[in-house]
């Protein structure tokens, strides 16, 4: 896989770089470094295709847009096998599948993405029920709705730490792998909304600071993310700048062993109705401040309307390049495979539709980037 360009130039905090060891950096401190433009969209799926051709086929129709990265979920946590899943329960025990229809699949979405110029960004579980996530190691093993003991409870804690270790471990030395996440939109509540009461921001920022350290201990060689919505900010009383979900953007990317910063962006989802565009673009300019006075690259790892999609990400992504924004990853992609047509929320962008010729053209901008 060759190296992404910008050979041996000083930079800041607005990149990601790469050595020629493939070892991953959030900042540079010396020459023989490559930028590696973050954009692209994300894939959720990726791994739950069936046939390795259309896999191929995905990863192509993504590049086509001049994307160099890929988020994908490295979670399915089930109790019967089915389709590819990687976490097997049988009680408050579980078992990493690493057969085909496990980790020998992911082997192939990494080996695909590699052949088409792609790197992956992995998220290890999910807020939400989805494949899943936090809540069925929380029910397995203490047999509770609570879903914010995925955060505090030692034996909860230390399952996912198994987990972490079986799937992180196997791709230490993967240059395919541009970086790990601890979870996709971690919140003190999640799909049924059932807590203890006792979350606040505080708890999900010690659990990022124990798993992240965490997994740099297993692996130094790549970077970790937390894969959340950026909420929690001081600059507005809105809705998503609201401590009280569980999150501290701030404080949780100043953890020493958190490399780089995540953002979402869904105003219609959360109530921001009235100026919708005007609103993500103070989102994106407010997250790059922080970006900056921390001095950690951040992106907007998700974005998404479903109507007037083609006018609000020219304005969005512009938004990204002029703020210094390390980078951004569109929600969703979508591809037209042997099977038909893959997941269609109203967000995914086929290579048919006018947008994704608009996602090429503000790929660019941002490589152009000084």
């Amino acid at each position: 896989m060759p190296p992404w360009n910008d050979y041996g130039r000083d930079h800041t905090y607005d990149h990601i770089y790469v050595d020629q060891g493939y070892n991953y950096h959030h900042y540079h401190n010396r020459l023989n470094i490559y930028r590696h433009w973050v954009v692209g969209e994300n894939s959720y799926w990726m791994a739950q295709i069936s046939a390795s051709a259309d896999i191929d086929k995905a990863f192509s129709d993504i590049a086509g847009m001049g994307a160099t990265t890929v988020r994908t979920w490295g979670f399915n946590e089930v109790t019967s096998a089915s389709g590819t899943y990687y976490n097997l329960w049988n009680g408050a025990t579980a078992t990493l599948n690493t057969g085909a229809t496990g980790l020998g699949k992911f082997d192939y979405v990494v080996s695909s993405a590699k052949a088409h110029g792609i790197r992956l960004i992995v998220t290890l579980t999910n807020n939400w029920s989805d494949y899943g996530g936090m809540d069925v190691y929380v029910k397995q093993i203490l047999g509770s709705a609570d879903h914010d003991y995925f955060y505090s409870n030692a034996q909860v804690i230390a399952a996912f730490k198994t987990y972490v270790k079986g799937f992180v471990g196997r791709y230490v030395n993967e240059p395919g792998i541009l970086g790990w996440e601890l979870a996709n939109e971690p919140r003190c509540a999640g799909s049924t909304g059932t807590t203890s009461g006792t979350c606040t921001w505080q708890t999900i920022n010690t659990w990022v600071a124990t798993m992240s350290a965490y997994i740099k201990s297993i692996d130094s060689n790549h970077l970790v993310g937390l894969g959340d919505e950026g909420f929690g900010m001081p600059q507005s009383t809105d809705y998503p700048y609201q401590f009280t979900i569980g999150t501290n953007f701030t404080a949780d990317l100043a953890i020493s062993s958190i490399d780089f910063g995540t953002f979402h962006l869904y105003p219609g989802s959360w109530g921001e109705t009235s100026d919708p565009v005007g609103w993500g673009s103070t989102w994106i300019t407010n997250h790059a401040a922080i970006q900056k006075s921390l001095n950690k690259p951040v992106i907007l790892e998700e974005f998404g309307v479903t109507s007037s999609q083609q006018s609000t990400y020219q304005t969005w992504l512009s938004t990204v390049v002029s703020s210094g924004l390390s980078g951004w990853l569109i929600w969703q992609a979508g591809s037209v495979l042997s099977t038909g047509e893959t997941a269609q929320d109203g967000y995914a962008i086929y290579p048919t539709d006018p947008t994704y010729g608009t996602l090429l053209t503000e790929a660019n901008a941002l490589k152009a980037r000084g």
